[in-house]
């Protein structure tokens, strides 16, 4: 059973596609695809993945596990 990952999906679609996030991220659409279906996203690309949605998802949200890379916006300091 896959899950997909809301936000991956989120900035696919913002992005408008699997490989227009690739490109923007500098990987491969199969690398996409497997985020879209549950693979981690290499810390690296997080801030891409971020710019690619137009804001419509936030670090955070892709890397729940590194609140010291990417804190919560509501996580006191």
């Amino acid at each position: 059973m896959n899950m997909v990952n809301d936000h991956i999906k989120t900035a696919v679609e913002e992005a408008g596609g699997q490989a227009a996030l690739a490109r923007a991220c500098g990987v491969s659409q199969p690398a996409v695809f497997r985020w879209l279906n549950g693979r981690r996203v290499k810390a690296d690309y997080v801030m891409s993945i971020v710019s690619a949605a137009n804001g419509k998802v936030e670090a955070h949200q892709i890397r729940p596990d590194l609140p010291t890379l990417f804190p919560h916006p509501d996580q006191a300091d």
